[in-house]
């Protein structure tokens, strides 16, 4: 039997993760933002209605960073609809694909000696990736503004490889909740040591966890 040339085979469709907070890491963070109330922003810190990025701030945010408050902060932590990101989860985004994300820099003070740096992070890029056809999703408010995948029901989700082209990072349209990311990103990530971080095959909401 003849084998195909390496240009008629089939291309693998990339593996895709999602990235979240480590579920092992259940202490809160030894920090606290000292002048949320002056931000200007209300109760939650979200992006502008529609967009991803930060709103305007009255203010740079002004982080204390102290062991008295509870654990020490690793390079990726969860706050409101952002993360903070240290220098070194910073550097790697950056180098892989720095117009994916978006960065502030904030304020940071320590109680005892120096503070570590620490960036309010976004990733901005959003992309139609999920192929409705061939999926199986349950779509919320549908022919709305507000159109969007439900995250809590069972589903399965087939990427359009097109649509993802050269990003490394990513929010799929309509859930964009969800971070993902391709191995260039995780393998970058693994590399250089970041803390905070867990990968999960992306093929739906029962995904398995990949350490």
């Amino acid at each position: 039997m003849a084998t195909p040339s390496d240009g008629s085979r089939k291309r693998k469709a990339p593996r895709l993760y999602r990235i979240k907070l480590n579920s092992r890491i259940s202490k809160p963070p030894g920090w606290e933002l000292e002048n949320f109330a002056a931000l200007g922003i209300g109760r939650v810190l979200r992006p502008p209605r529609g967009k991803r990025g930060f709103p305007s701030l009255s203010e740079t945010p002004r982080l204390l960073i102290d062991k008295s408050l509870g654990r020490p902060p690793v390079d990726w932590e969860m706050f409101h609809d952002f993360w903070l990101v240290s220098d070194r989860m910073k550097s790697v985004l950056e180098a892989v694909d720095r117009e994916g994300v978006a960065f502030l820099k904030c304020e940071t003070r320590s109680l005892k000696g120096d503070a570590p740096v620490y960036w309010l992070c976004d990733v901005v890029r959003r992309l139609d990736v999920i192929d409705e056809e061939k999926s199986i999703v349950e779509v919320l408010d549908d022919g709305t503004d507000y159109r969007r995948y439900n995250g809590t029901a069972i589903s399965r989700y087939v990427f359009r490889e097109e649509a993802i082209g050269s990003a490394h990072i990513f929010r799929p349209r309509f859930l964009e909740q969800w971070i993902l990311c391709d191995q260039v990103m995780k393998g970058a990530c693994k590399a250089a040591g970041v803390r905070g971080l867990s990968f999960g095959y992306a093929y739906g909401n029962y995904e398995g966890l990949d350490p």
